[in-house]
This record gives C-alpha cells, structure tokens and sequence, in this order.
C-alpha cells in the first residue's frame, strides 16, 4: 500500500509525516489525514457534529443540502469527485456543511458534465476536507456511541497544535437545542419557476400553472421546489421567521414546509404557530424532513435526539397504508415520537431500518408529511408520487 493510499491513524501520538490535516473528536480521539480543499484559516478549524452517509452517489448535493448545517459530513463510499463539480448540482447556492472526510484522495474527474475539480470546488467555498481516513472505523464509532463532536483541520505546512484543536472541539454545544433554520433560510421573499432537469434539455421553466404553493425555507433544497414547479405549482419562498398572515397574504393554494438542519423544537418556538394559524383556514399543508417535525409539533406530538440518525440513499420505508416499501433518501438527527402522536393523527411511513415513525396525516384533513426526501437529489425517485397527492389535495380543495 502507498503512502497516498495507507489510512489515517487514530493514535493522539506525535503527527505523522505523511498527514497535514486530521478529524479531532471532543473525546480527544484522533483521525490523522490528509487536506483537500480549504486549509484552516486563522479564525480557526471547522467545528461541527459528525455524521456519515451512505449514499454512493451525489456528493455535491449532499454536500450543499442545508439541512447538513453544523455538520461534518463523512463519506462511507470511498471514491469521492469522480464526476467532479458542476453548477447544476447544487441545492443551496453556499454549501451549508462544515466540512467532510474521505477515504480515499479525492478523484480525478472524469464525467462530461464536470466543470470543476472537486477540490478546487471544496476551496472555493472555504470548506475543508480530510483524506486518507479510516471511515469504516469511524463509521463503526459513530453507530456505536452516536454522532460525535468534533472539527476537520488542515494545514500545508507545520505541525497541527492537537491539544488547542481538542480543546477547541470541547466548546461545540452540538445541535439539540440549536434553531439552525435562521442561519440558512432566504433572507426575503422570492418566487420560484425553475423546473426539473433532463438530459439534453437542462432546467425548464414553468408555464401556466395550476396552483401557488407558499414554501416555508427552513433550508430548502432546490429541486423541492423544482419537483413543485414541475408538478404545475408556482411557489412563492417565505423566510422560517414568516407568520400565518405572512404566508396567507399571498393567497396560496397549499402550504409547503421544507426541510431544514437543527433542532425541530427551536425552530417550532416560532414556527408552530405559524403552522397552526394555516391549518385553520384548512388549506393543504405538505412537510418534509425538518417540515415534517414542525408539522407534528404544530399537531401536538413530540421529537426527539436520534442515536446517530438517517444520512443516505438506501434507506427502505414501508408505506402502512399501501404495503410498498420505498427505497429513499434521507438525511436526519431527529425523529417524531410515535407515541406522542394525538388521537385524529396517524402513521403512514415507517423505517424497517430501525423501525422510527416516517409519515404521518391527519384523518379528514388535507395534511401530511414524511421524514425522507421524496425530491431525490441524491436518490432513487421512488417517492415522487407523494409531490403528485400534494396537489391532487389542492385540485380537491379548488
């Protein structure tokens, strides 16, 4: 094995000469590597949760997917930049992760739609990556003890001071608790009309819509609100902060709640009523990911902290109500607890990975929403019926 290819030690001994970066746990545990991407500036090291994901494809979307805010995202697929970075893939404009590590140096592109190096891509966004990792081990970790706290730093030349970074890794609260959705929202209102992407053709662009959906940006990935359009909605964005009489000055036809990072009950402290005062006018109201969660708050149920949660492509969902199982894509630290749901609110999705709640509606009422990520990007598209009986609700309501 060379030495470009030989994994990182986990010993906090003295740094070895083939590693200039390295993942440093809170628990003082370290993973020596190499740097790709950003080295650590003077305002100091990446800090965040650390996360896996097994997703074997997508990384650039999982990358700026901001539901990941606050986290270092670890890849268990081994080869990482193979099709390079484009501008097509991204689901935020600024990525919203903390930073990422690999197993393996990060690969040469080879894919005709690569713009950029994957690389060049991570330094123009200031994100730092480590390479050369032991990420079975560390992946083991995580499914062990749950997601860590930790920091990725990188540094070309000198020795990397591993008792400040340790220190420095100690002073991360971790994310219960944290309203992360203000941090990633839109800042105002805007409207959206992009649709879906098809090979030749690129992104269209609606033409005669049939409903206007009001989307609450609690980290909205874009090709939510392409699969919107594409489905015939035109979508007005709101920020997270936005009230009832925000989103119903706009007249909408169907309410949507995005996805979004943090801790769904921070958020729901403004949220919640937000949510309520829609529902009572008894408009459509359709949740994804974090939308999910603050749609059960808003009903009366409660979340919860997972153990290490869901972050991948693979994961399977049984639909109650039809017998199918869903292959999805999912990425999530939170669940809503079965048992805290209300009389008149019922489960429709469930895992059959560890058996947490996925889907939920409310009998009599156009409301529902589920845990994963129907819009698939990255991910198999098995879901995207559930955007089709979102305005099926709506042509109902009409």
């Amino acid at each position: 094995m060379s030495e470009a290819t030989k994994p990182a030690t986990t010993s906090v001994a003295a740094q070895p000469p083939n590693a200039n970066a390295a993942l440093v746990l809170a628990s003082g545990e370290v993973f020596w590597g190499r740097g790709a991407g950003a080295q650590t500036g003077p305002g100091g090291a990446s800090v965040g949760e650390i996360c896996f994901n097994t997703s074997i494809t997508g990384y650039q979307e999982i990358l700026t997917d901001p539901s990941y805010a606050g986290q270092i995202i670890t890849f268990t697929f081994p080869h990482v930049g193979n099709v390079g970075a484009n501008p097509e893939d991204m689901e935020t404009i600024t990525p919203a992760a903390r930073g990422a590590v690999m197993r393996a140096d990060i690969t040469e592109p080879a894919n005709w739609r690569a713009a950029q190096h994957l690389d060049a891509w991570l330094k123009s966004f200031g994100l730092t990556a480590v390479t050369g990792v032991d990420t079975r081990r560390l992946t083991r970790l995580i499914r062990d003890g749950g997601a860590p706290n930790g920091l990725v730093a990188y540094k070309e030349d000198g020795p990397l001071d591993i008792a400040a970074l340790i220190e420095q890794a100690r002073g991360f609260s971790g994310l219960e608790g944290l309203d992360l959705a203000k941090d990633v929202s839109c800042a105002q209102t805007y409207s959206w009309d992009t649709t879906a992407w098809t090979l030749g053709e690129g992104f269209g662009k609606l033409e005669n819509p049939k409903h206007h959906v009001v989307a609450v940006d609690f980290g909205a990935k874009q090709n939510i609100l392409r699969c919107l359009a594409s489905e015939g909605c035109k979508v007005t964005v709101v920020p997270a902060t936005a009230t009832a009489e925000d989103v119903l000055k706009h007249k909408p036809d169907g309410l949507f709640l995005s996805n979004g990072p943090g801790d769904p009950a921070a958020t729901g402290e403004y949220a919640v009523p937000m949510v309520q005062g829609v529902m009572e006018m008894g408009l459509p109201v359709f949740g994804i990911c974090l939308g999910h969660q603050i749609l059960a708050l808003a009903l009366g149920a409660k979340t919860s902290k997972m153990h290490l949660g869901h972050r991948g492509g693979n994961q399977p969902v049984k639909d109650l109500e039809t017998g199918k199982v869903e292959i999805t894509s999912q990425n999530h630290g939170f669940v809503v607890e079965r048992d805290s749901l209300p009389a008149g609110v019922v489960e429709t999705h469930r895992s059959l990975f560890d058996g947490s709640l996925e889907g939920l509606k409310v009998e009599g009422k156009p409301v529902f929403s589920v845990q994963y990520h129907p819009e698939a990007s990255p991910g198999p598209q098995d879901s995207h019926y559930l955007f089709k009986r979102f305005v099926k609700l709506m042509d109902e309501k009409a």
